[in-house]
C-alpha cells in the first residue's frame, strides 16, 4: 500500500499556497487596472514586455518549489495512509503465539506442546471483522518474513512467557517488530498492536532489547479506569473514539489488568523514546505506582494496551473478577475494532484461497483449558513435541 509522508498541516498549507498563489497571478496577469492604462502602455516595448513576463514566471516558479518542498518535507514525517485507497473488506491479522506455560505443560505432558495462544485474543480479532493466522515461535526470520507479506498486521497478546528464553516469543516478536519497521519506512502501511506483555515487549524492542529490560515491577490486578493525557484526543487511537467509550474508559473501573511489570516515564526517558512514542493515558497499580496505560508509535502504526481489553467478552474466570457489565464490553471492543480498522489499510493476501486455508486458525480446535484450572478459559496448542494420545 502507498503512503505519504507529511502531516495534514503542511499538507493544507500548501493547499493554501497553491490556491492563493494561482488566483494572485491570475488576476494579476489579466486584469490591467492593477497597472492602470498608462504603465500597461510603457510595456508594449518588447524589452519591458519581456522583463514582465520574466518577472511573473521567477515569482510563479518560487511559489511553485516553495509549494513542493513543504508538501514534501520529510522533517516531521509520520506514515500515513493515502486517501483514495480501497479499503481491505478480507483483513486477515497475525497473532503471536507464545512458550507452553508451566502450569499447562503439565496438564499436557506427553503432547509437550511448544507454544499456545489463548482463544479469548482469537475470538477479539474475530469479534471484530477479522480471521486469525496463528504465528508460530522458534522459526528464522524468512518465516516471519513470508508470513507477513500475506497478513494485514500483527497482534501480540499478553502472557507469563520470559523476554530472556531463545528463539521464544521475544525473538519472535523481535523479528515481526524490525520487519514491521522496514514495511512501513518503504511504504507498506502495516500495523502491529501489543496487549500486556505484548505492550512491555515493544517498548522493550524499541528500547534496543538490552541485558536490563527496560521495565519496572509493578503489581496491577484490579479493574481500572484510564487517566487520560490532556493531548489524547491528538492521538491516532483516540482521535475518534466515540465520546461514550472515552466517558466510560475515564470514570469507571473497566480495564482488566493482570501484571507484574508495567512501563513508566522513567522507561520512556531513560531511553530517549519520548521523541518517538506518545502517551495517551496512565493508570495506578496495586500500590500507587502511575503506569502507561496506553501507547502508540508518533510514525508507524504501532500501538500497546497494558490492560486486557479481551478479558472483559472472553474470560471468565471467577476468582479473577474481571469486568463484565456491559458499559466494560462496550468499551473494550473500541480497542481491537481501531485496530482491524488499521489493518484493513494493509492489502496484502495469500497466493490463494487453498493456501489461505492452510494457515488460518480454523485448522486447530481450541481447548477447554479453564475446567482444569488455567486463567484461560480456551486455548489452541502448537506443534507437539511428544507423543501424542487421544
Amino acid at each position: 500500500m502507498q503512503v505519504t509522508y507529511k502531516t495534514e498541516i503542511i499538507h493544507n498549507i500548501a493547499i493554501c499556497l497553491v490556491n492563493d498563489g494561482a488566483n494572485f497571478l491570475i488576476f494579476w496577469w489579466f486584469d490591467s487596472s492593477i497597472f492602470g492604462a498608462t504603465e500597461w502602455a510603457k510595456m508594449i516595448a518588447v524589452p519591458n514586455l519581456a522583463e514582465f513576463v520574466a518577472m511573473k514566471t521567477v515569482v510563479l516558479l518560487v511559489i511553485s518549489f516553495t509549494t513542493v518542498y513543504i508538501a514534501h518535507c520529510n522533517g516531521a514525517v509520520i506514515v500515513q495512509r493515502q486517501e483514495g485507497i480501497s479499503v481491505n473488506e478480507r483483513p486477515i491479522i497475525g497473532v503471536l503465539s507464545q512458550e507452553q506455560s508451566f502450569y499447562l505443560h503439565g496438564k499436557y505432558p506427553e503432547e509437550n506442546y511448544t507454544s499456545y495462544i489463548a482463544a479469548s485474543y482469537v475470538k477479539d480479532v474475530e469479534s471484530s471483522g477479522a480471521r486469525v493466522v496463528p504465528i508460530l515461535i522458534g522459526k528464522d526470520r524468512d518465516y516471519y518474513k513470508d508470513l507477513m507479506s500475506k497478513i494485514n498486521g500483527v497482534l501480540m497478546p499478553g502472557g507469563a512467557t520470559f523476554f530472556n528464553q531463545s528463539n521464544g516469543y521475544a525473538d519472535a516478536g523481535q523479528h515481526i517488530y524490525e520487519l514491521a519497521i522496514e514495511m512501513n519506512n518503504a511504504g507498506d502501511y502495516f500495523p502491529v498492536f501489543g496487549t500486556c506483555l505484548g505492550f512491555e515487549l515493544l517498548i522493550i524492542l524499541a528500547s534496543g532489547r538490552g541485558e536490563v529490560e527496560n521495565r519496572i515491577r509493578c503489581y496491577s490486578y484490579n479493574n481500572l479506569p484510564l487517566d487520560f493525557t490532556d493531548d489524547f484526543r491528538k492521538s491516532k487511537m483516540f482521535a475518534n473514539a466515540p465520546e461514550d467509550v472515552i466517558h466510560i474508559l475515564a470514570n469507571e473501573d473497566v480495564t482488566v489488568n493482570a501484571h507484574q511489570f508495567c512501563i513508566v516515564d522513567e522507561n520512556l526517558a531513560s531511553h530517549d523514546l519520548e521523541k518517538d512514542w506518545k502517551v495517551t493515558s496512565y493508570s495506578d497499580d496495586d500500590y500507587g505506582v502511575q503506569f502507561i496505560a496506553t501507547i502508540e508509535h508518533k510514525r508507524y502504526p504501532f500501538y500497546g494496551v497494558q490492560f486486557h481489553p479481551e478479558k472483559n467478552s472472553f474470560e471468565w474466570k471467577l476468582s479473577k473478577n474481571y469486568a463484565h457489565s456491559m458499559n466494560a464490553i462496550k468499551a473494550n471492543r473500541y480497542f481491537m475494532d481501531f485496530f482491524v480498522g488499521e489493518c484493513r489499510n494493509n492489502h496484502h493476501a495469500f497466493a490463494s484461497a487453498s493456501e489461505e486455508n492452510r494457515y488460518v486458525i480454523y485448522n486447530y480446535e481450541p481447548h477447554f483449558t479453564g475446567v482444569l484450572g488455567s486463567m484461560f478459559h480456551q486455548c489452541y496448542f502448537f506443534e507437539p513435541r511428544g507423543n501424542v494420545t487421544k
